[in-house]
């Protein structure tokens, strides 16, 4: 049978009196990446810190390749790479000295070390910054050296919490693209509460909302949670909008221009053969109808108020 990669069983941490996380369930068996989604102060943090041996949960078990991380730490360690949310950087350090620092730390092989290194400046693309002290890269080239000590020795998993956070767009895109290439070699947790993060790099997804998990699925099954409930009408011939509003169904009207039209409509009603039929009998000339997909807000927006009913 095939060990997981992570497995976690019944997680639950209380800080004095309150729950911070209760009852977090969920296992990797493969390689690829899996977005941990849910707003500030969720608990994806104390989530993380316990998976990576920060912190030590008050309840449920976490295990890594099969080794219970709370009763083996340092060999349950050796399998993963964590990037906290301040990456751990000695800003007084160049590229090249901070990272054989944390290759030792690693306990990467003497005679290794120097090519581990190299690996991994290579892979991060910061090779041409290995001389340059910490404090005088921007903020997208300290993520980057971030990521690279969070991957040096080659762990199975790697923890990402909130890694694009503070980018400006185009470092943005860099990241994402070197969290896509790990993604490509060993499992990934990629934590954020931003929903475009997650949905750019991620084909699954976990969403912890007040402490609990309120969704575990694809990508795509996230995106859809929320059933459309409006469409675009492009019509030549469109009527007034009172005589729209006035379909049964329909619950509000925008016109955008002349000839386009947003419908909002009640979700179980099958508004489109009745927005046909009608141009057809009345000479609207309809020339497409298009159904618009709800979009990643609105849905974080109705789980996240599932769990405060």
């Amino acid at each position: 049978m095939k060990q997981s990669i992570v497995k976690i069983e019944n997680l639950s941490h209380r800080y004095s009196r309150d729950w911070a996380i209760r009852d977090i369930n969920f296992e990797i068996d493969k390689v690829g990446i899996l977005g941990l989604l849910g707003s500030n102060g969720a608990g994806k943090s104390t989530t993380m810190n316990i998976l990576c041996g920060v912190l030590n949960q008050t309840e449920g078990n976490v295990y890594i390749d099969g080794i219970d991380i709370r009763q083996q730490p340092e060999e349950a360690k050796k399998l993963l790479g964590f990037l906290p949310q301040n990456a751990p950087l000695h800003l007084d350090l160049t590229v090249e000295e901070y990272l054989v620092y944390c290759a030792g730390i690693r306990n990467i092989a003497q005679d290794q070390i120097k090519q581990a290194v190299a690996d991994v400046m290579d892979k991060c693309g910061v090779t041409h910054f290995a001389k340059r002290l910490l404090r005088n890269l921007s903020g997208g080239y300290r993520q980057r050296v971030g990521i690279a000590q969070a991957i040096i020795h080659k762990p199975k998993l790697v923890v990402l919490d909130e890694p694009t956070n503070g980018l400006d767009p185009n470092q943005i895109l860099e990241v994402r693209k070197l969290i896509r290439e790990i993604g490509e070699e060993r499992a990934v947790i990629f934590s954020t509460h931003i929903l475009s993060e997650v949905q750019a790099i991620c084909k699954d997804i976990k969403m912890i909302e007040s402490g609990r998990m309120v969704f575990s699925d694809t990508m795509d099954a996230f995106n859809n949670y929320i059933m459309p409930d409006t469409m675009l009408v492009f019509m030549d011939n469109p009527p007034p909008a009172d005589e729209l509003g006035a379909i049964p169904g329909i619950t509000g009207v925008e016109l955008l221009n002349d000839r386009s039209i947003r419908l909002r409509f009640r979700a179980s009603t099958d508004i489109s053969k009745q927005i046909i039929t009608m141009s057809v009998q009345r000479g609207w000339e309809l020339k497409e109808i298009m159904l618009e997909k709800s979009s990643l807000d609105e849905v974080f927006s109705q789980l996240s108020n599932k769990t405060s009913r």
